[in-house]
């Protein structure tokens, strides 16, 4: 390992960054289920709704392999635990 190679950063997953913040400073919210669908490349996509402030969001998330075995947890019009950044309410995830 050279000199230099001690101080560069090393990139982090961009999806891992986008949920720390909310994992550490976020707050928790309710969210309606409105689909479950698998894409081309076979991943297994969550579409969920909710309101903060007001405001409608609709957004979708691919689900990873522990909630694809609680999958009757996410059957269109369940309510569901969100996570979201107060700051930005669109920087959201189902938990």
């Amino acid at each position: 390992m050279s000199f230099l190679a001690r101080f560069r950063k090393t990139k982090e997953d961009p999806e891992i960054a986008r949920r720390s913040m909310p994992l550490r400073r976020g707050r928790i919210g309710e969210a309606t289920v409105n689909g479950v669908d698998t894409d081309d490349d076979g991943n297994v996509m969550l579409s969920y709704s909710y309101t903060v402030g007001g405001v409608d969001y609709q957004t979708s998330q691919r689900l990873d392999e522990q909630q694809i075995l609680r999958k009757y947890d996410f059957l269109p019009g369940a309510r569901v635990t969100l996570r979201y950044d107060p700051r930005r309410p669109a920087n959201s995830f189902v938990a």
